[in-house]
Order: structure tokens, then C-alpha cells, then sequence
């Protein structure tokens, strides 16, 4: 084996992923559990997972099910909180465009917060790596972060409320995105669109049905989008 070659790249990017499991196993617990409380099957909260398989989608339209919101409301924010993943995949279009037709399917379905973030870091940092190191890489990452939460999803329907509410899995959401999204923040746009979204919530948080989110999140991209204009212009 060559000091090089997909099977290292598999290698690297499943124990980078690794640690991203002590975060993952409780969001994907805590989303059992909320989701068999409102009210769901068992087929119903494991297709939300395995089909949707993003959990803040899941989380936002599960909220707004449970608040009797307009099924159009619904599905424009589960939309809206997915809209990142058409950016994800812009991003990585350039690294794994040109592999085969089923790898960019899995890839696609397996793009997400986790995996996207490790793969792209990993892609800048080695860019000489061919696509299959890459392909390599990106699935390496995905092999722990997707069965656990497949897994803990169907533990948290099972177990349901005999999880103590002191264990505080709640804790799992808000510390998967900071740990994402914190190195991301490299330049003034990212900064920007970072700061306008927490102060578009925070003062529309009095909005129904999460309305605030789609109004934070398009303000966001419109702040960071115009940023990253004005320094390409300055430059």
C-alpha cells in the first residue's frame, strides 16, 4: 500500500470522524424521543431519519408539526434549514464532480453537516489528492457519523422517556453546530452572515411557526454574499 491511496484516505477520514460520534449518538437520541412524544410511529420518526436524514430539518419540522403550523410552513422551513446542503454540495462539486454517477449518489445522500465540513476541510488541506482519495475520504467520514445516528434515532424511539431528563441531551444540538461552524468562520463574510442570523432571530423571535428562521437565514446569505462581493471588488 502507498504512503497515498484511497484505502489511507478511508483510513484518515474515519477517525477524524470519530470524535463527531459523542455529539452525534445524542441528537439522534434526543430526536427519538421528541419524535415518538409528538405523537409519531415508529415508521414515521425512522423514515423522518433515514429519508430527510438531516436533524435540524427534522427538529424544525417536527416543532412546527406538533404547533398544528400550516403544512406549507412546514415544508418551506424544513426547506430553508436545508438550504446549507445545496451550498455543501456546490463546494464539493469541484473535489468530486468527476467520480462515478452511484458514488455521487451516496455521497449526496450522505452529505451532511458532519461530513461535508471534515471532507472539504480535508480536500483544502491536501489538494494534490486524486478523486478517489477524496470519494475515499468522504465515505471514511460518513461510516461512523451515519449508522450512529440511524442507531441512536431507533434507541431513542425504544428507550423514549426512560432517559432521565438530567442527562440533558439537548446539549448534543447546539455543541454540533459551534464545533462545525466555529473553524468555518475564517473570513469578515462568514463572520457577517454569522452575526446578521443571530441578530435577524433574536429579533424576530417573536414571529409564529419559526418564521424567524427562514427571515434569519436569507438574510444571512443576502449579508454574506454582498461581504464576500465588496472584498472580491476591493481586491
Amino acid at each position: 500500500m502507498s504512503a497515498s491511496s484511497p484505502r489511507t484516505a478511508y483510513l484518515r477520514g474515519l477517525r477524524t470522524a470519530l470524535p463527531f460520534v459523542i455529539v452525534v449518538a445524542p441528537f439522534g437520541l434526543l430526536f427519538g424521543v421528541v419524535g415518538t412524544e409528538a405523537g409519531l410511529n415508529i415508521a414515521q420518526v425512522m423514515g423522518f431519519t433515514v429519508l430527510v436524514i438531516a436533524g435540524a430539518s427534522q427538529f424544525t419540522a417536527l416543532q412546527l408539526m406538533a404547533d398544528n403550523a400550516p403544512t406549507l410552513i412546514v415544508v418551506a422551513s424544513a426547506l430553508a434549514v436545508n438550504l446549507r446542503m445545496a451550498m455543501y454540495s456546490a463546494s464539493l462539486a469541484p473535489h468530486l464532480g468527476s467520480a462515478p454517477i452511484w458514488q455521487r449518489a451516496l455521497i449526496a445522500y450522505m452529505n451532511v453537516d458532519q461530513t461535508y465540513a471534515l471532507g472539504h476541510a480535508d480536500y483544502e488541506a491536501r489538494p494534490d489528492q486524486s478523486t478517489a482519495e477524496k470519494v475515499a475520504f468522504f465515505f471514511g467520514t460518513a461510516t461512523p457519523i451515519i449508522p450512529v445516528w440511524v442507531g441512536a434515532t431507533a434507541l431513542g424511539i425504544m428507550v423514549g422517556e426512560a432517559i432521565p431528563p438530567a442527562l440533558g441531551l439537548d446539549f448534543a444540538v447546539p455543541i454540533t453546530f459551534i464545533a462545525l461552524i466555529a473553524p468555518a468562520l475564517r473570513t469578515l463574510a462568514h463572520v457577517a452572515a454569522a452575526l446578521t442570523s443571530v441578530v435577524m432571530a433574536i429579533t424576530l423571535a417573536f414571529l409564529p411557526w419559526n418564521l424567524w428562521l427562514l427571515a434569519a437565514g436569507l438574510a444571512a446569505m443576502i449579508v454574506g454574499a454582498e461581504v464576500e462581493r465588496r472584498m472580491e471588488a476591493r481586491r
